[in-house]
């Protein structure tokens, strides 16, 4: 199975480079809709309900520091595991979602069930490490479809 670096790598190798929010909120994506439409997850890295929206703690520690990231940073993390309907499920959620500014998909984020869910009763901006389960991911999204 591929992994959450395998995903950044791939997202890095079509935008080039982008800010690390912008990179945790597309892999987030990945993540949901691979779970809607491929009825499986693309990694098995964890993703948690943060102040500023999804995050693959795994990825952060990787790219912690860093305001852009680009695929030279993954060069040690780089592999080739993703399948053709994987890439081509990333490629759909970047053709929709790689436009969209990091803040707009911080907000985005935060109108939306799993995150808003998996925060329970953290406060806004209050450090929060909830899981987003892969569960709530695929019923919300596949009400969006």
């Amino acid at each position: 199975m591929a992994n959450v670096f395998d995903v950044a790598c791939y997202i890095l190798e079509q935008k080039r480079e982008l800010t690390a929010v912008k990179l945790q909120k597309l892999v987030y994506y990945c993540q949901a809709w691979s779970l809607v439409w491929d009825e499986q997850p693309l990694f098995d890295e964890q993703i948690q309900a943060w102040a500023n929206g999804p995050v693959v703690p795994d990825l952060f520690k990787f790219h912690k520091g860093k305001f852009n990231v680009t695929a030279s940073n993954f060069q040690s993390k780089k592999s080739k595991k993703l399948t053709s309907p994987q890439k081509e499920t990333i490629n759909s959620v970047l053709k929709y979602y790689g436009d969209k500014t990091a803040q707009w998909l911080v907000d985005l984020t935060h109108l939306e069930d799993p995150w808003r869910n998996a925060r329970g009763n953290c406060g806004c901006g209050e450090a929060c490490n909830n899981e987003i389960s892969h569960g709530s991911m695929m019923e919300y999204y596949s009400g969006l479809k």
